[in-house]
Parts: structure tokens; sequence; C-alpha cells
């Protein structure tokens, strides 16, 4: 990466459209080609793909608990679908070709109606050739509102994202060549933040919702001038807040920050090359009405609590680069089995429980992501961890979640390393 085009990326900051749901119900969201500016000002723009002549697409804001309705148009030259990703709604909904709806055509459209059952951080991208059109930009922000908002002074949305750039603004098209694939997956030369404000407050107490669309890199990320609490990740709240010092953030993670302004904000990438800035925020004015006081919880989530498990599956990573064969047939498998199999990997009951054990017998780190539900990340003690919705597992590491699999239908569980993913690492379960 471009150590220069990182530090002065701060002088190109895009501010992300933001449309209300219930003041356009239903919405159209419109897939199409697009133009955006993402090397710095008085570089090139970069043609791309969006939605409603946006990259990222507009941050949907919608209610908790009331009816959603969005009618995706296709104005590509390809198919496509969108997936709302982290969201427990109707499987029907989930926008993922073969497994819930047929393909969505040039010139057609799809109506996507769901009621969105959790307040948090979420987001929407396609899921049709998913490590192309997500790395050509069709993504975007969808916040689900708190019944009672926390006391923040504002509420700011930071999208991350790289590409693979040329020096003419150019965005290379070489998304699953086999090198890539087989290692770390399609990355880019350039990264940035896409933030829904450009300043704040000295003194201001602010709600950061950082999420992670990259489509296969991890984000270790540090915010200077501010100082405050992690109170959600993956759209649930913590049970308590938690300092926040270094975080790590999977492809399609996502945590909400609560902190306090001291000073200008500086959003940046640890790497090991040093620190890489993808975003910053200006100081504007003070405030001097907000008086200290401790950060608290977010309201609790409503996920029913998990029983005594019924089954103990194993998941097991395989292949890629300097890796033991595998008895799939594409560059990654699960379990010895590539891509989507005829039968599911686990068949539940409506209501189970179910203890996965995940094992990471590659070289490489793997985003796990179960769609239709929250699981819960558990410790050698057997103690119920945080609530995620993807979930990191580092090379040759293992990791157990449980999960109430209260959601009926056929649900994907894969990587969300996109570039893992069409290499293999894709299968599912079924709730009955």
């Amino acid at each position: 990466m471009n150590r220069r085009h990182f530090l002065a990326s701060a002088s190109a900051l895009a501010i992300l459209p933001t449309v209300t749901i219930a003041a356009q119900n239903p919405l159209r969201l419109r897939a199409e080609a697009v133009v955006q500016q993402i090397l710095p000002a008085g570089n090139a723009a970069t043609a791309m793909l969006g939605f409603n002549g946006s990259m990222p697409g507009p941050a949907l804001r919608v209610a908790r608990g009331e009816p959603v309705s969005i009618d995706v148009v296709n104005g590509l030259d390809e198919g496509t679908a969108v997936h709302w990703h982290g969201l427990r709604i109707e499987n029907r909904m989930d926008g993922v070709p073969v497994l819930t709806q047929e393909l969505i055509n040039p010139g057609e459209s799809m109506a996507y109606r769901f009621t969105p059952p959790d307040a948090g951080t979420y987001w929407y991208h396609s899921h049709y050739i998913s490590y192309e059109q997500v790395a050509r930009g069709m993504m975007g922000p969808l916040i689900v509102e708190d019944d009672v908002p926390p006391d923040v002074d504002q509420d700011i949305t930071v999208v991350i994202s790289d590409w693979m750039l040329s020096e003419d603004g150019s965005l290379s098209e070489d998304f699953a060549n086999m090198h890539s694939v087989a290692h770390g997956g399609y990355m880019g030369n350039f990264a940035r933040a896409f933030l829904s404000a450009s300043s704040v407050r000295q003194g201001d107490r602010v709600r950061f919702r950082v999420i992670n669309a990259a489509t296969n890199r991890i984000v270790p990320l540090a915010v200077t001038g501010a100082g405050g609490m992690v109170v959600a990740l993956d759209g649930m709240a913590l049970v308590e807040p938690r300092p926040l010092s270094e975080l790590v953030l999977a492809p399609a993670q996502r945590a909400d920050l609560i902190v306090d302004i001291s000073g200008p904000v500086e959003i940046d990438m640890l790497t090991r090359q040093g620190a890489f800035r993808l975003a910053d925020l200006k100081i504007d004015g003070a405030n001097t009405q907000r008086q200290p006081s401790p950060i608290t919880a977010l309201a609790p989530h409503g996920l029913p609590a998990p029983s005594e498990p019924t089954q103990h599956l194993t998941l097991t990573m395989m292949g890629g680069a300097m890796a033991r064969g595998h008895g799939g047939t594409n560059i990654w498998a699960f379990n010895d089995v590539s891509d989507l199999p005829e039968q599911p990997f686990g068949s539940f009951s409506r209501g189970e429980t179910v203890r996965m054990t995940l094992v990471n017998d590659t070289a490489f780190a793997h985003g796990i992501h179960l769609h239709g539900h929250h699981f819960f990340e558990a410790g050698e003690d057997n103690a119920l961890g945080d609530l995620r919705d993807t979930t990191l597992v580092e090379a040759n590491e293992k990791r157990d979640i449980i999960c109430v699999f209260d959601n009926p239908g056929r649900w994907l569980l894969h990587c969300h390393m996109l570039s893992h993913a069409v290499g293999g690492m894709r299968t599912w379960v079924n709730v009955a």
C-alpha cells in the first residue's frame, strides 16, 4: 500500500448519502454503474458499481419492528441479488441465488419485504458473484434504529473498504486470479473510509458505526482524538461496554463505538508498515453543554438463550496455498467438500441449540459468516462470549460457536473472505 495515498486520503472525504425508509416506503434501490472519487482529490475518479448513483450505496435507516419495503431494480448488464447482512429475517428475503431466490436479471426487479427484529448496525451487499460485484462497490450501510437512542450528539456511520487501483484511477478486474484466491484473497493497494459526517465538536459524545465492507482485508483499527467504549459487535449490544483499544474487524464485521471527542479524529488502519490514514474528522466548534458521564450499555438483545446443545458438529477449513490436500474439487473446502453441496452441512429443528467447532486447518485466517442468525462465540470453559454473525478464526486455530437455530429455511454458511468463498468455502444448513 502507498503511504502517501493513505495520508492524503483525508483531503478526499466523501459523505455517505442517507435515506430514512419511513420517508420513502417502498424504497427504490437501483443497482447501476457509477463513477466515484476513490483516490484523493486531484486524482482520477474510478468507474465502479453502486446503488442510486453512489458508492457506497445510500445509508438506509429503518425502525426496529416496522415493516420495510425495498424494490431492488437491476440496472446492470448482468444479474444480481442483494443480501441484508446480519438481519434475522425471513429466509426468502435473504438474497442468496440458488438457496433463497431467483437471480434478478438485467432490467428486472425484486421486492424485498421484511421486518428487522434487532436494532443495530448492519449492511447490504450483492450476493451474486459477490467477490466481484462487492469489490466493484455494490454495498451500503443498513442501520436499524434503537427504540430509545443512546445519549450522543452525533451518530456517524463509517464504511471501510479497499481497492486495487491504477494511477489513472481504473479498478483492476483480476478479481478471481488463482494466486489471490489461494492466499489471502483479492486485496487492494488503496483503502479509505466513507463517513456520514465531516466534522465534530470538541467535547461531543459520538456514536461511530464502523463497517468493514472489504472483500478480503482484515482491518486492525485505531481511533485517535477520541476516548470511549465499544458498545456493540455485529449489531448486537455488549452486556458490558469494553474499553476502546486496538480493534480488529474481519470482512463483514461491525463495531459500534461511543466516544468523547478530545481533538481532531483520526481513523487509521494498522499495518506492519505503520498506521495508514483511512479518514479524519475536523473540529468545528466546541460543545459546552455536554457534562462528563459514564458510557452505559445499549438495550439488550432479544435473542433466545441457548439450552444444552443437542448436536455438536465440526466444520474444518481446508485448502489454499501451503496446505495439505483435500477431497474437494476447488481451491478451498469445508470437510473435504468444495462449494454448495446437495445435502446440508447440518439439519436442525426450529429452536434447537447446536455447538459447532470451527477448525482452521489452513495457513490463512477466515471470517466465517452464518446467514439468518447470530451465534455466541464460546470460550474454552464453555462460557458464552460475544454474539456475532461473522467470527474470525486465525490460521491453525479453532473456535467453538453456539447457535439457537430459530429461523426456518436454507441458510448459507461461508467464509466472508469472498475470494475464499468463490474458491470453495461455502456450505449451508437447513432449519425445519
